[in-house]
């Protein structure tokens, strides 16, 4: 029987909530939503546990929230805090173990070597990092850990007990381990792939380990389904690379708009200009960084999670709240401007809006019609009046780098 683990994957509860909650010991105990701004016509960006119980979550409406949970503690978002944290947790792991890939803020995967690989071991270590992030970043940290033979199965893992879980995977006990869970508690099954699988036949977890590998890659239209029955059937292979993991922006501001107004406009219209790549790749953004750089390197930055989103108006939106809460009297003068969409969700994984499509996203499609037309800047949001034409296209001949400024 193999009982061995090969990666160990963290995934930290409630992450944002939890960090206020650290940095503000009257919040500890309490249902907590971190909100980008404080009005009622705004989602919540992250609850906590304390909320989760009342139903909040993420992008339920603040002023829903605040009707679900009485007592509910709304905190504007500090994303500044949230990368800091983030840093001093990558390095309370490393005390125990290499990180081998940061998935997202709030996630890490540790690839397993060795008598690491044993599953007394790798439960010690697991042990050991929960204990370590809680005595030397934050007693409010809490983390789900998962143990499998892939790092996707880590993942499935780290969802299958929260908070504060530790779940094993080993080859021994699977498929069954997993029959008791829904296909849409794996990654990568959203409503449309959930739909998809329906018209296969396959409606649970049983039936879908019992189709072949050949058929899954017919589900899922090529290789995403091979590399998906490797995976659920506890095979290390390596991950999907896509194409693309963001979509950005940026622009060096020319004299007339190196003040706040003129940046402000610049970077709606890299919004305008990213957006519309966005929906002509057909895929969709789960995180929006903006980021301003000044005559004397200092740099303003901001950033925020999104429901699954490409309409240009909800990333101006965005910007809006990010913008109202900056003092820049402080800043000097701006010189370069950049904003990336991040998290990128190709249409076919795009979880489908309970309520059909919005009005903006229609919005959005039915300006590009026009501008597909009629040419052009010949329909656009009157933000963007004076700076239309700046921001000109650019071919980059390498990836995007982390760093964008």
């Amino acid at each position: 029987m193999d009982k061995k683990v090969d990666w160990l994957l963290l995934d930290l509860n409630s992450y944002f909530a939890s960090v206020e909650q650290e940095l503000d010991p009257s919040l500890r105990n309490k249902p907590v939503a971190v909100v980008p701004t404080q009005a009622d016509s705004t989602s919540v960006i992250a609850a906590s546990y304390e909320a989760k119980a009342f139903g909040v979550k993420t992008g339920v409406r603040v002023g829903d929230a605040k009707r679900m949970c009485p007592g509910l503690k709304l905190v504007e978002a500090r994303h500044d805090a949230y990368i800091e944290y983030h840093h001093a947790i990558i390095k309370a792991i490393e005390t125990c173990l290499p990180v081998s890939a940061v998935l997202s803020i709030d996630e890490m995967a540790c690839k397993l070597m060795g008598s690491e690989c044993n599953v007394d071991k790798a439960t010690e270590i697991a042990l050991k990092i929960k204990h370590t992030i809680k005595t030397t970043v934050g007693t409010q940290l809490g983390s789900s850990i998962g143990l499998a033979p892939n790092r996707y199965l880590a993942k499935v893992a780290s969802d299958m007990q929260k908070p504060d879980g530790l779940t094993i995977l080993t080859k021994d006990i699977l498929p069954h381990r997993l029959f008791t869970l829904k296909l849409r508690d794996f990654p990568g099954v959203g409503a449309k792939m959930e739909e998809r699988l329906h018209k296969f036949g396959i409606r649970t977890v049983e039936q879908m380990f019992q189709k072949d590998v050949h058929h899954l890659r017919e589900v899922w239209g090529g290789i995403n389904g091979e590399r998906f029955w490797h995976w659920i059937h506890g095979h290390d292979i390596a991950d999907i690379k896509t194409t693309q993991s963001s979509i950005s922006q940026s622009h060096v501001l020319s004299p007339e708009h190196r003040n706040t107004q003129g940046v402000y406009a610049v970077l709606q219209r890299l919004i305008h200009k990213a957006a519309y790549r966005l929906r002509q790749d057909g895929m969709w953004a789960t995180h929006f960084y903006v980021k301003v750089k000044y005559m004397n390197d200092t740099k303003w930055e901001a950033s925020s999670k999104l429901i699954e989103c490409q309409d240009t108006l909800s990333f101006i939106e965005a910007l809006a709240a990010f913008w109202s809460r900056q003092k820049f009297k402080e800043y000097p003068r701006p010189i370069k401007a950049a904003i990336v969409l991040g998290g990128l969700v190709p249409n076919e994984y795009h979880n489908l809006s309970l309520f059909g499509e919005d009005k903006k996203s229609q919005l959005s499609k039915a300006m590009d019609k026009l501008n597909s037309k009629l040419g052009k800047n010949s329909v656009y949001f009157a933000g963007i009046q004076d700076t239309k034409t700046a921001a000109p296209t650019r071919i980059a001949f390498t990836n995007i780098p982390d760093e964008i400024l």
